[in-house]
């Protein structure tokens, strides 16, 4: 069970009084696992202002009394595929049955070694602002995100955050450090609800070795890792203004759409703030408002309430280049 998953419901519970987290706490007090016990009886002492020791002596009263059993049907698999989750993602069952997967995911690979992937993964759902690893910690495991987006991001000694990149569905976050045994040298957040399955590092290594289809996507994955890096270095580095780190940024939101002619105007629906945007480019929020802005008056860009939509994108790409 990881720990931030538990310190997660703990706090939306606390404050959204989610009941649904609460009596997940609860049972987590009956775990067999001695660390998943201890943690939540102090996440539920700290969220009803009790002590830990007398939390879990409540729950060693309640579990002798005997309660009476409901038993549910089991739910068919068309009932399955019209349930979500409470942040209303699609429920993924399984590995096998998941309909999110494609075939570029990381996990977009033959039944069998999806199965072998899967049977050692923990399928988890994060609110947003929620923290999957921290920079410099010890890696557990790694992540494959099936839904949402996670931010990931670098912090220097002075404070300053910068925002390397977003990551999409299907991407394996964590991996390099995974596998390299070194700390983790990024931060990752969620910006949104998010589905992830989390492989513990032994495990994970254990199929790397074993697989050999799961050893290449793992060696593609950190390719485009540092292909990745390589482009934000040079983007960060090169380009003459914020301008045009921002022009360009707009800009990469809208490569990922379908063919798309000169004459269409795409519709962006940022899920980052003016502050997130300057932590990407390597500026301030006010440089950033303040281009916005000039780029609103040249009619290059166009915001109506939280959609932006690109009206004159090969002026951007001047400004990019």
């Amino acid at each position: 069970m990881d720990p931030l998953y538990i310190v997660t419901r703990g706090f939306e519970w606390q404050r959204d009084r989610d009941t649904d987290a609460g009596w997940e706490l609860v049972r987590w007090l009956g775990s067999a696992e001695s660390e998943v016990r201890v943690l939540a009886a102090t996440v539920l002492a700290r969220a009803v202002g009790l002590r830990a020791r007398d939390v879990r002596k409540a729950r060693k009263k309640l579990s002798r009394q005997r309660f009476v059993k409901t038993v549910h049907p089991p739910l068919g698999p068309e009932r399955l595929k019209s349930m979500n989750t409470p942040y209303g993602l699609e429920l993924v069952d399984s590995c096998m049955t998941c309909r999110l997967r494609q075939n570029h995911w990381f996990c977009g690979m033959s039944k069998a070694s999806v199965k072998m992937l899967g049977d050692v993964s923990h399928l988890i759902t994060y609110p947003a602002g929620a923290l999957l690893f921290v920079e410099g910690q010890a890696p557990r495991g790694a992540y494959i995100l099936c839904s949402g987006k996670v931010k990931l991001s670098t912090t220097s000694r002075d404070g300053r955050v910068l925002i390397l990149r977003i990551a999409e569905p299907g991407e394996a976050l964590g991996l390099s450090a995974v596998i390299s045994g070194q700390p983790f040298e990024l931060t990752a957040e969620t910006t949104g609800p998010c589905q992830l399955n989390f492989v513990e590092r032994e495990a994970l290594l254990e199929r790397i070795a074993q697989n050999g289809e799961l050893g290449l996507r793992s060696s593609q994955a950190l390719s485009r890792e540092f292909q990745a890096a390589y482009r934000d270095i040079h983007d960060l580095v090169l380009a003459r203004s914020s301008t045009g780190k921002l022009a360009r940024l707009l800009l990469s939101w809208t490569e990922r759409r379908e063919k798309l002619t000169i004459s269409d105007e795409p519709r962006l629906y940022p899920a980052l703030t003016h502050e997130e945007m300057a932590q990407m480019i390597g500026a301030s929020r006010e440089t950033v408002t303040r281009i916005i802005g000039e780029l609103k008056k040249r009619d290059f860009i166009k915001l109506e309430g939280s959609t932006l939509i690109i009206r004159n994108r090969m002026a951007l790409a001047a400004l990019a280049a």
